[in-house]
Order: structure tokens, then sequence, then C-alpha cells
């Protein structure tokens, strides 16, 4: 690549490693396919990868996707791969499998493979595949582009290698959860070759991806510093979809490109500090390589003036009709999933004031590492009960109760050898589950609104869910007059569970809570209704860039009415979504 003319300043003198983060919904696949994209077509041979469980590079760069790399057709020099968390899982076990001694007995065997059956041997097995591309597993690439899952999963990556590192040094026991310890302590050296090169400022450099949104800027700021803590200095941030209005007496595009002017203006002082690089708005979706290639032209796609302005469907129903129609019940579990950065902490924050409205007492928590229920609600309101799952809460009150309940017949050195192995980074998966069932469970007295994590995220904990209900089905199986009921259970009772999925009226978001919808239906879990967030149609606006823009919007709308059991729509609001009035206007 000529290096003076990339399109954008982290591409001049790029690292051999890219890693791009940020908030779900900011356009972090967008940008690092775009990135891979134009490294590629300046010369470099380039991988491609993502570390997110819900990936969507397959439909981006129109090629199907496994966890080896494939050349991308069109593309000279550009691979692509997912990091296929069940595959890494099965070829995981299989390496620790073939370590054991050939004189171990079927039994034995067996009980190795179902202690490496949880959600926690699966992201162990994920993360051992990514840092397997940073200890020189991969070679033959100039650069390897990683696209990662929203914040709160790609920081846990980004500390599973000192976690890891820590956790093995001096301990020689067993890691039940993840097998025998010698399945562990074989990749050792990997773990602490992957934690050099993240911190090399020559190899790798980390990208936070933002919007000109004062919301996805604090995440970022917050990000930069929690990377910060974790010894990870290399780092720029990238400003994406800045919008520039067209029209001087368009309310809804001055708005929108106000709000933009305003949060930048308003940037916290940590980024400040950081290399930039801005990418505009673009009238198009992210989808195939001419898309991808034009989000980084210097010159921005010319729209045309008085491109027709499209409109919500008359029979679409708002949100006010979804609250009204849980409302009909007097308790259940709501849980609110999607692709991150949908909107699911304001839509599910709306539900749960709205049924307070009704006369309901409600619980609204969240099991998003990421999410601040807090400052979503700016206030308290009788009748609602707000939460968070900490993970490091949740991790100390589950180590403190297995030492209450298993400590006392230790010695003094057992109890060591315990809290040691409790001090596993798997600990925290089965922590946050226990807190999950628990909030699961408020629902038979009262309405629960769970404001769930990304998608990829929820599905990790789905997984966990799954695999509890089946070592319970198990041991009572074949047991007299024992009859239980588990957390999968209750998420699988229409009567019980209402699932919620949002989405944006774009391409990806649609897709991914379509492949969402299908993980549910596996798990034998149908979605009660879809929430389209944040529709330019409602809004009114005339501009031709916004104008282009609905005109996709009619597409995804048609796909989601035609996925959906049920539909509802929210107009986008020039309006922060923050506070307990604000969150009610979306509901009436």
């Amino acid at each position: 690549m000529d290096q003076a003319n990339a399109p954008l300043s982290l591409l001049r003198d790029a690292p051999r490693y890219l890693f791009f983060t940020g908030k779900g919904g900011v356009g972090k696949t967008s940008v690092a396919c775009a990135c891979a994209l134009a490294l590629s077509d300046g010369g470099a041979r380039v991988l491609l990868v993502s570390t997110d469980p819900a990936s969507n590079l397959d439909e981006m760069l129109g090629v199907a996707l496994s966890d080896r790399p494939r050349e991308v057709p069109g593309a000279s020099g550009l691979w692509a791969m997912n990091i296929d968390p069940d595959a890494a899982a099965e070829a995981y076990r299989s390496r620790v499998l073939d370590k054991m001694a050939a004189s171990s007995s079927t039994a034995e065997r067996e009980a190795v493979r179902e202690q490496l059956s949880g959600a926690c041997t699966t992201e162990i097995a994920a993360f051992d595949e990514f840092i397997g591309l940073l200890a020189g597993d991969a070679t033959g690439y100039d650069h390897i582009v990683f696209d990662t899952a929203p914040t709160g999963h790609t920081l846990r990556l980004l500390s599973l290698p000192r976690a890891w590192t820590g956790f093995l040094e001096g301990n020689d026991r067993g890691a039940a959860c993840l097998g025998p310890h010698s399945g562990l302590k074989m990749q050792e050296a990997r773990f602490q070759a992957g934690l050099k090169a993240l911190s090399d400022l020559g190899q790798t450099t980390i990208v936070l991806v933002t919007r000109a949104d004062s919301g996805a800027l604090r995440e970022a700021a917050r990000t930069h510093q929690e990377l910060l803590q974790l010894g990870l200095t290399n780092q720029r941030l990238l400003v994406n979809a800045v919008f520039r209005a067209t029209l001087a007496d368009d309310e809804v595009a001055q708005a929108l490109q106000g709000i933009g002017e305003n949060a930048l203006a308003e940037m916290p002082d940590a980024l400040r500090t950081l290399p930039q690089d801005e990418v505009p708005l673009r009238s198009f979706d992210m989808v195939g390589l001419p898309a991808l290639r034009a989000l980084l032209a210097r010159q921005a796609t010319v729209v045309a003036a008085g491109a027709t302005v499209s409109k919500v469907p008359a029979e679409v129903q708002r949100l006010h009709a979804l609250a009204d129609e849980l409302a009909m019940q007097d308790h259940g579990l709501v849980m609110v999933m999607g692709k991150g950065g949908v909107g699911k902490t304001s839509i599910a924050a709306a539900l749960a004031v709205a049924l307070v409205q009704h006369g309901k007492r409600v619980h609204l928590s969240t099991t998003d590492p990421a999410a601040h229920l807090a400052s979503t609600l700016e206030g308290q309101m009788p009748g609602l009960e707000v939460s968070r799952i900490d993970p490091v809460a949740e991790t100390q009150r589950y180590i403190d109760k297995v030492l209450a309940s298993r400590g006392k017949e230790l010695d003094e050195q057992g109890r060591a050898l315990l809290l040691e192995d409790l001090r596993s980074p798997c600990t925290e998966e089965v922590a946050v589950f226990h807190a999950f069932s628990r909030t699961v469970g408020q629902a038979r007295g009262a309405f629960v609104v769970l404001d769930t994590a990304p998608t990829g995220h929820t599905l990790l904990l789905m997984d966990a869910t799954g695999a509890y209900h089946r070592q319970m089905a198990r041991e009572f199986e074949g047991k007299a007059g024992s009859r239980i009921v588990t957390p999968l259970m209750r998420l699988q009772d229409p009567d019980y569970t209402r699932i919620v999925i949002v989405t944006l009226p774009e391409v990806t978001p649609v897709s991914e809570a379509a492949a969402l919808q299908d993980d549910l239906r596996r798990a034998h879990i149908e979605p009660f209704a879809w929430v389209v967030n944040r529709s330019l149609m409602a809004s009114g606006s005339r501009d031709p860039l916004l104008a282009s823009r609905m005109a996709g919007e009619v597409k995804q709308l048609d796909r989601v009415q035609n996925l959906a059991l049920r539909t509802y729509v929210v107009p986008w609001t020039a309006k922060p979504l923050t506070g307990i009035e604000a969150l009610l206007a979306l509901c009436e």
C-alpha cells in the first residue's frame, strides 16, 4: 500500500496485528473489513479474523467462512475466518484426551469429556484459537486483523492471557472444569507468547471504534482505561458514521448532526490524547466488497435530492402495544435480546417502567457487563427494583459460598488449595450463571425484565443453561417422585418467559437477530416479539442521505415482518432515551 495515500492514518505503517473493538453497533465489523480490504488491495497478504461468537463476516464479505482461513473472492491477498467456539471446544477436548495416559479407562476418559462440556471450556478453547494467532500459528500473512465481539466480551478475551498465565504459575493441581491440569499447562508457553504480542507497541494496535454519540464515547473511554490496566497502551480512536446534514430546514437531520457535534465536543479527555480517524456516514448498507471499499473512499457517494421518503406501514404497532400485551399477565420473565448497540437497555427499561405504570411489581436487571441501567433510568420509581448481575461481585459471592460449604471439612492447606482452584477464570462463568438462575426464578411472583448482554455473550450463557439442564436431568433420571424445574425449562415455557428481540432496520442487525431466533428455536425457546428500534422512517426526515437509508429500512422491515410473530417499531428521536419520563414516552 502507498502509505502516504492510505485512506486512514491508522493504515499508515500498520502493525502486524490490528484489533477493532468497541460498543455494540458502532460498526466494528464494517470498519475492520474495510481496513483489511484496503491493506490487501495495497498488496499485502491479510488474514481477517472474527472473535465474535455471533460473527457476520460471511454476510459482509459474501463468502461462507469456517474456522480455517479462506481466500475472499474478488479480494486478492485477503483471507478470512471465524473462530467457531463449538469447533474450538471439540478440538480442545480432543487435544486434552490425547494427552491422557494410554492406560486410562473408558470411564475415566468419559469423565474428562464430561468435565469439558461446560461453557467455560468453550471460552478457553476459543481463547486458545485466538491466542494461537498471536503466538505465531498463522504464518505467511503481513497483517492479521481482528474483528472482535462487543466490549464486555472482548475485555474478557484480552484479559485471559494474563489471567490464565497467573493461574498456571505454581499451580500443579487439577482444573476440573477444564479437565486435567496438563490440558492447560501444555498451553502455558502459548499464553505467554500471546500476552507479549498483545503488549508489543511494534506488533499490535488496538483501535477503539465509536460513534459521534455520548454513550458510545463514554464506553470507549471506559474501555481505554480498562485496557491500560491490562498493560495495553497501544490504542487509537476511530469515530465511525459521522453525519453532515444536507438540508438546513430539515429538523431531524439538523438534530442528528447537532447530537454528533456536541458529543465530539464533549469527548472524554482520556480519548483526546489518542491518535484519531473519522469515517462519514454512508447512504448504503455495508454488505459486499464494493460497499466496503466505498466506506473508506475519500469522496462520499453522491445522493440525489428529492429521494422518496419512506413511511412505516400503518399496521405496524408502536411499543405501547407490546407493553399493554405483556401487562395482561400478573408476573413473568421478559428477556430483551439482540446485537450490541441496537438499544436493548433502553427498550428493556421502557418496558419495565411501563409495566410499573400498569400497576405491576417489576425487577429490572441486566447480564451485560457494559450496561448501565442506573444512568438510563436517572432516578427511582415506586414498584421498580433495579439490579445488575456484576461478574466481580457474583464471583466473590460464589467463592464465599463454596468455601463456607466445602471448606469446613478441610484443613488450612486444603482450604488454600480449594481457594486456588476457585481463582480460575472459569469460576466467573459459573458464578454469573448461578446469579442468572436466581433472577429467572424471581419471575414466579413478579415481573422480571432482563436486559441481556450482546448476542454472542448471551448465547454462551444459554449454553451454560442447557448444560446445567442436561446435568440435572441425568442426576434425577429414574428417581421416583422427583421433579425438577431447571432455568432452561422456565425459558422454554411461553407462559413464564417472553423473549423480545431488538434490532435496527439494517441488514446486519436483522440478519444477526434472525440467527439468534434460529438458535433459540433449536433450544425450543420461541421468541415472543421483535422490536425495530430507531427507525428513520418514523422520524419524518427529508434529508437525501437519510431518505436513501430509509429505502433500505423498508426492505429490512419486510424481512422482520416475515420472521417475527409480532413486530413493533420505535422511531428515531433526537431526545436522549434517559430518565423515567423519556422512557415512559416511548410506550405512550
